[in-house]
């Protein structure tokens, strides 16, 4: 466990800035950081509301999966707290964060949950384009010094974790709820679909 917590501590202070770092490659990580989370409700939004059956199950799916994997990484964070690298001293911090624990990181769950998802249902562009951004916002966040390295790898297993139980009950109960929001949709939203601006 010691050797494992030391790798982690080295590839955190290999990849995170430092004060010699310029300026701009900090902004355009705190920006990845920060701001490219909202990509995940849009795209869900927008395959809900432009999407086919298959489209909107799957969003509807990666709702489920993501929802159990940071319900999941609460839980973790109750039985075992790791703390941050500003928690112990370790190398730079450019944004305030809470010190609560590390491990998993809720940001690469969400996307992991989602990417996973689409993946498995055959929505590949999606999911690679979901796979890609998680990628770029788990460098930014350990880039920034909020995250270790490996809080991204247990996201990723929690995600794994979350789907597995997520599947056999979609199989069983997936269709009657997508029924149930379809006709929830279509009455909330019956002026525009009319109007073709949205899909019915």
């Amino acid at each position: 466990m010691h050797s494992l917590e030391a790798l982690n501590h080295a590839w955190f202070l290999a990849i995170n800035a430092t004060t010699d770092t310029p300026h701009w490659q900090i902004d355009v990580a705190l920006a990845i950081a920060n701001d490219l989370l909202y990509l995940v409700p849009a795209l869900l939004a927008l395959l809900w509301l432009f999407g086919d059956h298959r489209q909107r199950s799957a969003a509807i799916r990666a709702c489920c999966v993501a929802l159990l994997a940071l319900g999941l990484n609460q839980l973790i964070g109750m039985v075992w707290m790791h703390p941050r690298p500003f928690m112990i001293g370790l190398g730079h911090t450019f944004i305030e964060h809470a010190p609560d624990s590390s491990f998993p990181s809720d940001h690469a769950t969400l996307f992991a949950s989602v990417a996973l998802t689409f993946l498995l249902a055959g929505l590949r562009r999606c999911g690679l384009a979901v796979a890609l951004a998680g990628v770029l916002i788990a460098w930014a966040r350990v880039r920034i010094g909020v995250h270790f390295p490996l809080d991204m790898l247990g996201a990723v297993g929690v995600s794994c974790v979350a789907y597995a139980i997520v599947a056999p009950l979609w199989a069983r109960a997936g269709d009657a709820l997508m029924r149930l929001l379809i006709v929830l949709y279509r009455k909330l939203l019956s002026w525009p679909i009319r109007r073709g601006w949205l899909a019915p």
